[in-house]
């Protein structure tokens, strides 16, 4: 019997832990599933007899050698900075793992080590990273295939509310981690556009944004995700004129976040004073001119040039910046203070459904003709525990440990979904459980 062991048990592993409980018996695999939190993994694991929970804390070091050493296969779902310290034992050991987070160059420097013993890990192989990569490269690779010479990309992804009835101005709840929400941006912004390299500072983020229309789903705007760069490699598109990936949000969010950035509500490199007894109004007045004559809304309608009617000052007002509430907080960031106020309306309630947006364009010549292929990927969820989000991220891992571990993925090393032997099948099975691509050629 094979044992997978799963760290982390929080709600983007519910997916995950749902298909190797099922297919558990089939394949003779016994799935642990460990948490800082026990009762967290216990409720994980408590219908199935495939499943046990235990209690975990990878800073406990004899214990993580212990677990990690006893599994055939592990996949992390730890905060992303864990995950070296799951990666040291794996790689000492020539034990597999897998995970949906970004390759760090503090991992990549592991992979001699997990090639020497004769072990596999798999990275960035959730919904973005992950899907994304997998569904690019195939029609990357097909149309390289066929001879003809690829110009330009562009892929978007968005963690998204969906389609609702209520009055949410933002058509937006965290579904995924509130920190990154709050944080995103705020790291180098580097692309291609028509052969001319593009470099955005995180206080233009937001307003250099793109429109985009998915056929059935309407519009959305994209602003440029991180470092576009690496994909130069990971793609392999050296000489390509145009690489860009973006993040999807609703038309109109973005003009209302970039009134957190402009005022400095985002930065999380110091600590406010005051905090214990802050409250919303106070946490946005803090960032605005002494004026004991105009209110907070004023000063702020004034200051980032704003009319006290328009739609962003609605989403303002909604989100409950200028109420009197206490922010509930001792201490903080900026950031943190922020993400705090915002959990109170964006946190998904058990009514709620989240939805996964991703949408691909390739342009190429053929024979001299310029040529575009659209693709997309809509996916919603079924309530606050089986999100969209959950499936998209954890889909993938799972049906990637199946492959591990039934010899179907023969890799050593340290990789990433790119590869046509590993994202043909996953892609595959996605597809029969539901998430699959549209594609459609568009005229240029």
């Amino acid at each position: 019997m094979k044992q997978i062991l799963i760290l982390g048990a929080g709600r983007s592993c519910s997916s995950l832990i749902d298909y190797l409980i099922k297919n558990a018996s089939a394949n003779n695999w016994q799935v642990v599933i460990a948490d800082k939190d026990l009762s967290l993994a216990q409720e994980k694991a408590d219908w199935g007899d495939a499943a046990s929970a235990i209690e975990f804390d990878i800073f406990n070091e004899q214990q993580s050698k212990e677990e990690i050493t006893k599994a055939d296969l592990v996949i992390s779902m730890l905060p992303a900075s864990f995950h070296i310290h799951v990666a040291k034992i794996c790689a000492a050991n020539g034990i597999n793992m897998l995970t949906a987070s970004y390759v760090s160059d503090e991992i990549k420097a592991l992979e001699p080590e997990f090639e020497k013993n004769g072990a596999v890990l798999l990275m960035e192989l959730g919904l973005d990273p992950g899907i994304d990569h997998m569904s690019a490269m195939k029609v990357l690779d097909e149309i390289k295939e066929q001879g003809h010479e690829l110009i330009g990309f562009e892929t978007f992804t968005g963690g998204l509310l969906a389609p609702t009835k209520d009055d949410n101005p933002w058509e937006y709840k965290f579904t995924w981690n509130p920190r990154n929400v709050v944080l995103a941006g705020q790291g180098n912004v580097k692309f291609i556009q028509e052969g001319r390299y593009k470099f955005i500072p995180y206080h233009r983020l937001f307003r250099r944004t793109e429109v985009i229309h998915i056929p059935g789903h309407g519009f959305f705007e994209g602003y440029a995700n991180r470092d576009s760069l690496k994909y130069l490699d990971s793609y392999n598109l050296h000489g390509i004129k145009t690489l860009y990936r973006g993040t999807l949000r609703r038309p109109g969010f973005c003009k209302a976040w970039d009134i957190f950035i402009q005022l400095g509500a985002t930065d999380d490199t110091y600590k406010l004073e005051g905090v214990e007894g802050m409250t919303h109004r106070d946490f946005i007045n803090s960032f605005l001119s002494y004026n004991p004559n105009d209110s907070v809304e004023l000063k702020l309608a004034h200051y980032l040039n704003l009319d006290l009617e328009s739609e962003e000052m609605y989403k303002l007002k909604w989100i409950g910046v200028f109420d009197d509430e206490p922010v509930g907080l001792t201490e903080g960031t900026p950031a943190q203070v922020l993400e705090h106020i915002l959990k109170k309306k964006w946190t998904i309630q058990e009514d709620d459904k989240d939805q996964i947006v991703m949408w691909h364009k390739f342009d190429f010549m053929d024979n001299g003709k310029h040529r575009q292929i659209q693709s997309d990927m809509v996916a919603t969820g079924e309530d606050s525990i089986h999100t969209a989000m959950s499936k998209t991220v954890g889909l993938p891992l799972a049906i990637g440990a199946k492959m591990v571990l039934n010899g179907k993925i023969d890799l050593k090393g340290i990789h990433i979904p790119t590869e046509k032997a590993v994202y043909d099948p996953i892609l595959d099975e996605l597809g029969s459980l539901g998430f699959e691509f549209h594609e459609r050629e568009v005229e240029v």
